[in-house]
């Protein structure tokens, strides 16, 4: 297999039906460190790797389903390589959020043969 190889999961997302109440159990009974939250969108750091929890649908499995979020180096390059190999993408690399620091964060989905959500995910600093 040539081309791209997948970084370490960056990102595992898990839907929750009360999105404060998620926030304080994995802040104050866990001890994750709170990233930030958007809404009904919530972010921690478990060890490195991003913890998202969505009380909406958007960027969530089904009930009970997490998606894996495979870091990149160029997810453009990732994407391409990955589609020569026979990888159907859902939704091409695309921007997702801008940090105040300039750091924009992209993604791209895919799914397994199973038809489980998975993705690819790259920061790219400030040009």
């Amino acid at each position: 297999m040539t081309g791209t190889t997948l970084g370490p999961i960056g990102q595992i997302s898990r839907r929750v039906n009360d999105i404060d109440a998620a926030v304080a159990w994995y802040r104050d009974v866990l001890g994750l460190p709170h990233l930030y939250t958007f809404g009904d969108l919530a972010f921690f750091d478990a060890g490195g790797t991003r913890l998202f929890l969505s009380a909406v649908d958007e960027g969530a499995g089904d009930k009970g389903e997490s998606i894996l979020y495979f870091r990149v180096d160029d997810i453009h390059a990732a994407s391409a390589s990955l589609t020569s190999r026979g990888v159907v993408f859902t939704h091409p690399p695309h921007l997702i959020h801008r940090h105040d620091s300039g750091v924009e964060e992209w993604m791209s989905f895919f799914a397994d043969p199973d038809g489980h959500t998975l993705a690819l995910m790259s920061q790219v600093p400030p040009a």
